[in-house]
């Protein structure tokens, strides 16, 4: 998935990620630089205090700033230079990220993304910088895939 038509509400952020299918994040908007996903924690995504858990939210930003990243015209695969992140309040009940793709050059993307409560209410918020990647060609006609195989280990 790059820039093109996608269609929302999806489930399918153009590659797979098991963690981002674990957690159940949904697509609703990918267009012009900017991107959407909403996500409602299950228990097992809850830390102690019972709200949703500061590595799912910043799972969440990150997977939001990149889709942003990526939906600049022209654009596909991206990874996580770095990233900030602040917290607001905490994160409870279904959450929304909004990202937005604040400036890009020809290898690296500016971003940042919010994450709201169901009332509207900022909880998080996060800036990011990310590296366009592209694939690789590997013969006349392939491309190397932006999801390799794990390498096995002997033991």
């Amino acid at each position: 998935m790059d820039s093109m038509n996608v269609n929302l509400p999806s489930t399918d952020f153009g590659i797979d990620i098991p963690f981002v299918r674990h957690l159940g994040f949904v697509l609703t908007l990918f267009a012009d630089g900017e991107s959407e996903i909403r996500y409602a924690a299950r228990p097992e995504h809850l830390n102690s205090y019972n709200v949703t858990h500061g590595g799912a939210v910043m799972t969440l930003l990150d997977v939001t700033m990149a889709m942003a990243a990526r939906a600049a015209p022209g654009r596909t695969g991206v990874v996580t230079v770095e990233m900030k992140t602040s917290f607001m309040r905490p994160s409870m009940g279904p959450l929304v990220a909004r990202g937005t793709l604040k400036h890009h050059t020809a290898t690296l993307a500016f971003t940042e993304a919010t994450v709201f409560d169901e009332h509207g209410k900022a909880c998080a918020h996060a800036t990011g910088t990310f590296k366009y990647i592209r694939r690789l060609p590997t013969g006349s006609k392939s491309v190397n895939s932006l999801n390799p195989q794990p390498v096995q280990v002997d033991a």
